[in-house]
């Protein structure tokens, strides 16, 4: 069987997720063990009222599990990409061998479409789903511009057998052409959905000194940021954060961005 450019393509695509998800796993165990060390340090603290360890860790734990069944789709899709591409044709002891095994390759491959919809992606793909009418964060540039440019736009529909997202770019800038509102179709890649509004206790908090992405104020454009201090620590919903490339008298200013309009930083973001 000859390997086609869309088959090394796919495999590409998946080892680059699979590498994504593991790098993922790694931030959130660094988290997970922090915690432990915190909580194994003074495990008095979570008797203390408004103390939210404990919801932090399970927030974590839900995390790593969902990213480690993740992993083993993934996996699962790329053994039958590359089971699909093996040459066949053994020939004596080696054609017995594997006649036996025969109708599970067939059941792999039959089973191949039924991998992609395991629990774990088909969670995603509702979750995306259920994205419409909502705003997100959107990377509306493509891989080979010089710079990444993500921007605020609204849900309308997301395609479930491309997995493409359809936004609407509400307030297109002043040098976009015409003035009428824009449409993107884009890959789940492209998409961050913003933490839920009603939410805040519920949301993964950045801690101080985190590089993050968030909505710059005024605009509906996001760049990337450093948190100073937390919405908790500040007892309201807004991170202070200073903004890369914002510099005002040789000093970066500090600006306050509402907890939902901040989301974390894209790996190999380019500004």
């Amino acid at each position: 069987m000859s390997m086609s450019s869309p088959d090394i393509v796919g495999i590409l695509e998946n080892t680059k997720e699979l590498d994504r998800l593991r790098k993922e796993q790694e931030e959130v165990l660094i988290e997970i063990n922090k915690m432990h060390k915190k909580l194994q340090a003074s495990p008095e603290i979570v008797e203390k009222p408004g103390d939210t360890s404990l919801s932090k860790l399970k927030i974590l734990y839900i995390q790593a599990k969902e990213l480690s069944e993740n992993e083993v789709t993934v996996s699962n899709i790329l053994l039958s990409q590359l089971d699909s591409l093996l040459p066949y044709g053994p020939t004596g002891q080696q054609r017995r061998k594997l006649e036996g095994n025969d109708q599970k390759r067939k059941r792999m491959k039959f089973d191949s479409d039924v991998i992609r919809l395991s629990p774990s992606m088909r969670n995603q793909i509702e979750a995306y789903a259920s994205l419409k009418g909502e705003q997100v964060a959107a990377r509306v540039t493509a891989e080979s511009a010089d710079k990444d440019e993500w921007f605020v736009v609204k849900v309308i529909h997301f395609d479930r057998e491309t997995k493409e997202v359809e936004v609407l770019d509400e307030e297109p800038g002043d040098d976009e052409e015409g003035s009428g509102q824009r449409t993107y179709k884009l890959p789940m890649s492209c998409i961050l959905p913003f933490p839920k509004r009603i939410d805040p206790l519920s949301t993964q908090e950045f801690p101080p000194g985190k590089n993050v992405l968030a909505v710059y104020p005024g605009t509906t454009a996001l760049y990337k940021a450093t948190v100073v201090s937390t919405p908790r620590k500040r007892k309201s919903d807004e991170y202070l954060l200073e903004f890369d490339d914002d510099e005002e008298d040789g000093a970066l200013p500090q600006r306050t961005v509402p907890f939902h309009k901040v989301v974390a930083l894209p790996e190999g973001h380019r500004q």
